[in-house]
């Protein structure tokens, strides 16, 4: 059975001046199959109304609060109401927003990270079994085709077994501090009320984490970790190095910096194994590197037929011709559109394509919190190794 009409979706945060919610909304309706109907955009009243007006949607769907929303989109009738809401708020309101539409009824498309700390995401974690309902993780660096074609790549054993694994994140937006210019997007990040116990690995560095996993497989057992605040007066770290151990016994590096003058959103990752290695540059996301040891460098390029071939998941998520770039709002999509491949079967009781479940979801989340606290206990901790925490 078919559902003959595109999902509705609610939006909370993404007001005005807002970067993220704004991608979310460009990314969920690129391929036509959703319409956002509904929200409540800001935490002031009159900002949300304002938001609505400008997205053109019924005055009387732009909420105040996200408690009236579900109050007024549970009166609505069935394919009236949201199906779903994305919450694109600071990280503190994750949780307790989440939590409210699930127990509400709705499926739920969350930024990342997922909570504001370990004891939420565990408990949000019990919340979406218990609800049923479809929960994702906006971990969008995982939607890209090639991040994609690398993890069947491992997964096929093209690589033997892993060894290494190398990934970074530096930026430099956050060299000075703009967080007391009223530089909005730099004020919440460095506000540990709104972003929990950690900046920069929390913000970008659990970003490392979850590329490293998804390519791999592996998960992370142990971690040493030397956290940084190197401008005045910030209280939330800006700059982090983390040593991995895997479950495989393979080593990993992951560094995520923000004081890193020049650097702009550089993340790449390298993974060794006993055959061959790979190697992705999110800045040039359409190429992936395939090395080996007495031969010359490979260059899997996006769009061609062999990629598809090698990976279906890939080529799902592959949008435009070989030649034309696809980058950060499709891959963006590309999770969008798995999600909501999920939920519309979940709405027509059908089993849904097992390649429509490859996205970031409550048990990814769990993983980040988990992350973000052990690398917080390890930086405070004179011992070398910390136990990666379940």
């Amino acid at each position: 059975m078919a559902l003959n009409r595109k999902l509705k979706m609610g939006m909370v945060g993404g007001g005005p001046g807002a970067f993220i919610g704004d991608v979310h909304r460009k990314a969920a309706r690129m391929d036509g199959g959703i319409e956002l109907v509904a929200g409540a955009f800001d935490i002031n009243p009159r900002k949300s109304k304002q938001m609505g007006r400008e997205l053109l949607i019924d005055t009387k769907r732009a909420y105040r609060n996200y408690e009236e929303m579900i109050a007024r989109e549970l009166k609505l009738s069935d394919g009236e109401r949201i199906d779903f809401v994305s919450v694109t708020t600071p990280n503190n309101w994750h949780f307790p927003i989440a939590k409210a539409f699930l127990e509400a009824g709705f499926h739920v498309m969350c930024e990342k990270p997922m909570t504001f700390d370990v004891k939420e995401a565990k408990q949000l974690k019990q919340i979406v079994k218990s609800s049923r309902k479809v929960f994702g993780l906006m971990h969008n660096y995982t939607g890209y085709p090639m991040v994609k074609l690398a993890r069947d790549m491992v997964r096929a054993g093209d690589l033997g077994k892993i060894r290494k694994v190398v990934v970074q994140y530096p930026q430099g937006w956050l060299a000075q501090p703009i967080e007391r210019t009223g530089q909005m997007q730099a004020a919440w990040r460095t506000d540990p009320k709104q972003s929990g116990g950690a900046g920069c690995m929390g913000d970008i560095g659990t970003h490392c984490e979850n590329l490293s996993e998804y390519i791999t497989g592996l998960k992370i057992t142990h971690l040493c970790a030397d956290l940084s605040i190197f401008v005045k007066g910030r209280r939330l770290d800006d700059d982090g190095n983390v040593l991995l151990r895997f479950n495989n016994g393979a080593r990993g590096i992951l560094h995520a910096s923000q004081i890193s003058i020049g650097e702009e959103n550089n993340l790449a990752i390298w993974v060794y194994g006993e055959d061959r290695s790979l190697e992705w540059h999110q800045e040039h996301p359409n190429y992936l590197y395939v090395k080996e040891p007495d031969g010359p460098v490979q260059v899997w390029r996006r769009g061609n037929g062999y990629v598809a071939e090698k990976s279906p998941a890939a080529g799902r998520a592959t949008r435009l011709p070989f030649g034309h770039p696809e980058a950060f709002f499709e891959a963006f999509a590309n999770n969008y559109c798995n999600f909501a491949d999920t939920v519309r079967a979940k709405l027509t009781r059908t089993r849904p394509d097992p390649l429509a479940l490859d996205f970031p979801n409550v048990d990814s989340g769990l993983r980040g919190m988990l992350f973000i606290e052990t690398v917080l206990a390890s930086t405070k901790s004179k011992q070398k190794w910390t136990a990666f925490k379940k």
